[in-house]
């Protein structure tokens, strides 16, 4: 969503659609919870610091990926318990899922101005930030109803590429590499067909 991500696009691609995709958006209201909760610890209570610890990853996840086995669900209702603004961020950053989820482009553009305006009513600073960028990148997101692409397989493809680079660090055989890198591409269309 960078200015100037965008303004190369509408340079040299003057036809392309953007289209943001959802991961990014929601990683980027990630970071934010993140900010929030950093904010907070910072000026709690020695006890609520305590439940605040390690509540980090509780506040990402997605509510169906929590652990029942290592209390993860019981942690995280404590951790909003303590805190009405963490409690506020956590269920928006939920409820911002949902604009993808919509039957349409329409109901969509509703749900992302009812989120923008609970963002704004919550009287929390760094949700309130997010909800403008949210609001100024709107066409791009709902672009997605146009075209309902997601760059995940790309970034997979990427990371397998970086580990596959750590592991043959030092290696000076571009061939080898080379190789190493179709086996990935053939290893990957085995396992689907």
């Amino acid at each position: 969503m960078s200015p100037a991500y965008l303004k190369a696009v509408t340079e040299h691609l003057p036809k392309a659609a953007v289209v943001f995709d959802r991961f990014h958006v929601v990683k980027l209201l990630g970071a934010k919870l993140t900010q929030l909760r950093r904010e907070l610890y910072r000026h709690a209570t020695k006890t609520q610091q305590q439940v605040l610890k390690g509540s980090r990853w509780l506040l990402l996840k997605n509510p169906e990926n929590l652990d029942p086995a290592k209390g993860e669900p019981q942690r995280l209702r404590r951790a909003l318990r303590l805190n009405e603004p963490l409690a506020i961020a956590y269920y928006l950053k939920e409820d911002l899922r949902e604009i993808w989820n919509q039957w349409g482009k329409l109901p969509a553009r509703w749900k992302l101005l009812d989120w923008y305006h609970q963002a704004m009513a919550s009287g929390i600073r760094v949700l309130q930030d997010f909800a403008r960028t949210l609001l100024a990148h709107a066409d791009g997101i709902l672009a997605w109803y146009d075209h309902p692409i997601s760059t995940g397989p790309l970034e997979g493809t990427n990371n397998k590429i970086k580990t596959l680079t750590r592991q043959h660090y030092g290696l000076r055989d571009c061939e080898f590499f080379t190789l190493k890198l179709y086996q990935l591409h053939e290893a990957k269309y085995a396992l689907v067909g």
